[in-house]
């Protein structure tokens, strides 16, 4: 049983007005259980108006969308919070409670978790993203740190413990330590056969956590496969008008010069190779 069934979905912003502006244009893919999917493009791709219909704040004009095999339309909020968890592109920004605990509280207490097991869910939510309870649940979210504000965001979703963590850009303008933090605790809870959709316009950030992407431009979905594949097919990445992994321009320079490391997408394998090729030339 798929998760997520998309189906022949298109999507408009101010429909039949002089503003019309087309989102997305006869979308279809399938997400099952347990995948971590990327879904990239550059601003305006429509990345941000599909992850809003997964999660039920848009519906599609054209098409359906199932999730669990039921369609979209026919899930209340409160159910839906159950399975589909979204963080927002700088999450932080919509902070509301005065304390840490009562901002992860927050989505448990409204899908129903009593008040008596209100602590262990907020203690099992920060310890996920390396949050300290004892030294965290008091304070203001707005006097935390950038990397520790986007963690407690992601916290206040899975508190909710959803099948499926939607993430859209969740390492916009933060520094490199923040950064990698938030990457190793996603790619952890990842790793324990959750269902991830990365969004993303950094391929780099995108390698490391995901096995399938699914590439959209101007609304059209160009793309849909392994990750490396995609790297093996460039020209889906200069058509989406996106910059190639740092890997990726490695492998392409060092081919140039007549190594044989097409198909390298890791900075060990890549080493193997060259010392291979080196040790193969020299003997």
């Amino acid at each position: 049983m798929a998760l997520i069934k998309v189906e022949s979905v298109s999507f408009s912003y101010l429909k039949d007005t002089p503003l019309e502006r087309e989102a997305l244009n006869d979308i279809s893919f399938t997400i099952e259980k347990g995948e971590k999917i990327g879904i990239i493009g550059k601003t305006g791709s429509g990345k941000s108006t599909l992850i809003q219909l997964f999660d039920g704040l848009i519906y599609p004009l054209v098409g359906e969308i199932y999730i669990q095999e039921k369609e979209i339309k026919h899930w209340s909020s409160k159910e839906l919070c159950r399975i589909v968890g979204l963080v927002f592109q700088y999450p932080e920004y919509q902070f509301f409670a005065e304390t840490v605990f009562e901002e992860i509280a927050f989505g448990p207490k409204n899908i129903g978790v009593p008040e008596d097991k209100l602590e262990d869910c907020v203690i099992e939510a920060l310890e996920t993203v390396g949050l300290s309870y004892k030294d965290l649940k008091d304070r203001s979210p707005y006097n935390l740190s950038g990397g520790e504000k986007r963690r407690l965001a992601i916290a206040s979703i899975l508190a909710m413990k959803p099948e499926i963590l939607i993430l859209d850009e969740p390492t916009a303008n933060l520094d490199p330590r923040g950064r990698k933090e938030i990457m190793e605790y996603i790619d952890k809870w990842a790793r324990r056969g959750n269902t991830l959709i990365l969004v993303s316009h950094d391929l780099d950030e995108v390698m490391r956590l995901v096995d399938r992407v699914i590439v959209l431009n101007k609304g059209i979905l160009i793309f849909d496969g392994p990750i490396e594949e995609l790297f093996l097919n460039v020209d889906k990445i200069d058509e989406a008008e996106l910059e190639p992994p740092e890997i990726i321009k490695i492998v392409k320079a060092l081919e140039e010069k007549g190594y044989p490391v097409k198909g390298t997408f890791t900075l060990p394998e890549l080493a193997e190779r060259i010392i291979a090729y080196r040790s193969y030339i020299s003997s």
